[in-house]
């Protein structure tokens, strides 16, 4: 099924791409690679949730986080290329976790992008990926997360 019928299927509306906050730009595709710029869980385009993980936000909140962020990252890639079918392959992630002192779970949060990312593309969906804490993100969003594909 192609991606955009999963969503479909998933009640799933794809929102407008998130605009850049500062002097960067969305998304660069260098031949049949497209980077992702960071997202943040944006809903309407207002943070949806806040906070760090081990302090504000727990982790079921973080995974639902990721997952709204994977949402918006679909919305640029969708903006990008044209269409969702123009994706080869979810190559990476690096996801960005807003940490507490002593928080170790950032895996698990990440996990609320990567299980969804393999939900819509299946096993094209599949990813290397990197998960960190870090101390403070923008806009004391609790993730950010960052994308590679291949595209046709």
């Amino acid at each position: 099924m192609a991606p955009e019928e999963v969503l479909q299927g998933m009640g799933i509306v794809l929102p407008d791409p998130p605009a850049p906050l500062a002097t960067y730009v969305p998304a660069v595709r260098a031949g049949d690679l497209l980077f992702l710029s960071g997202i943040l869980p944006l809903r309407e385009g207002k943070l949806a949730y806040e906070g760090k993980l081990g302090a504000d936000v727990s982790v079921e909140e973080g995974y639902e986080a990721a997952k709204l962020t994977a949402i918006s990252a679909l919305a640029s890639i969708k903006k990008q290329l044209g269409s969702l079918d123009q994706v080869v392959r979810v190559v990476r992630m690096c996801g960005h976790v807003a940490s507490a002192p002593g928080f170790t779970q950032q895996p698990q949060v990440v996990n609320g992008a990567s299980d969804f990312l393999v939900e819509v593309f299946g096993e094209v969906g599949r990813h290397a990926r990197l998960a960190l804490g870090a101390a403070e993100l923008p806009l004391n969003a609790p993730i950010e997360l960052e994308l590679i594909v291949q595209a046709k």
